[in-house]
């Protein structure tokens, strides 16, 4: 009678080359699509790349508009990641101010989009399946809200003026940093805004230095 691992080890094999052309497709696709953009990117250049199959694609993904919605996902993933370890580095050194705490998470959502410009570009740029300007929209508005919740309103809740002051500032940071072909010149832009939106004043703070 074979071992149990004699068994399994057969599944192992078979589960990591799955996971090996699923990550395949997915780096094969975000090259096509930078380098093409998603309207013009084909799904037989793409499994080309890969060094895969049609049928292997549409058994991992339901097709290219998917495939680029997960490395959408993927990206905001590794964003919210940065976004919050470097929220976290400075609150763990002793920083309480919300603003000071809102901007390290902003200077590294502007880090990450200058770190990976081709995908920042590329989703910005508005060449994506139809309805993911919305998406985009939607997912930056809930960063910039989840952040901006740093700063609580007397009534509770957030500061609904202060949250729309900063997430327009960062969807407007966002979309030039991004889009800029000059990687110095967008890092010195991002510096730049980063300055700007750390001099906005937080009302409630300002209310409770006066009381």
């Amino acid at each position: 009678m074979p071992m149990s691992s004699d068994i399994d080890e057969p599944q192992v094999r078979l589960s990591d080359r799955g996971a090996a052309t699923r990550g395949a497709l997915l780096a094969a696709a975000r090259d096509v699509f930078t380098e093409a953009g998603f309207a013009q990117a084909a799904v037989t250049d793409i499994v080309a790349k890969a060094g895969a199959s049609v049928g292997s694609l549409y058994h991992h993904f339901n097709g290219k508009a998917d495939l680029y919605l997960t490395l959408f996902e993927e990206f905001q993933v590794r964003q919210q990641e940065r976004t919050r370890d470097a929220i976290h580095a400075i609150r763990d050194a002793g920083e309480t101010d919300s603003m000071r705490l809102f901007v390290a998470g902003a200077r590294a959502y502007l880090d990450g989009c200058l770190a990976e410009r081709d995908v920042a570009k590329l989703f910005i740029s508005g060449d994506g399946p139809p309805g993911f300007d919305r998406i985009m929209r939607q997912r930056l508005n809930k960063w910039a809200r989840r952040n901006a919740g740093l700063f609580h309103a007397e009534a509770g809740g957030v500061d609904e003026p202060l949250v729309i002051v900063l997430t327009g500032a960062m969807a407007g940071a966002v979309s030039e940093v991004s889009l800029r072909d000059d990687e110095s010149a967008s890092r010195k832009l991002a510096e730049d805004i980063i300055a700007i939106i750390a001099t906005v004043q937080n009302p409630k703070a300002q209310a409770e230095d006066t009381q």
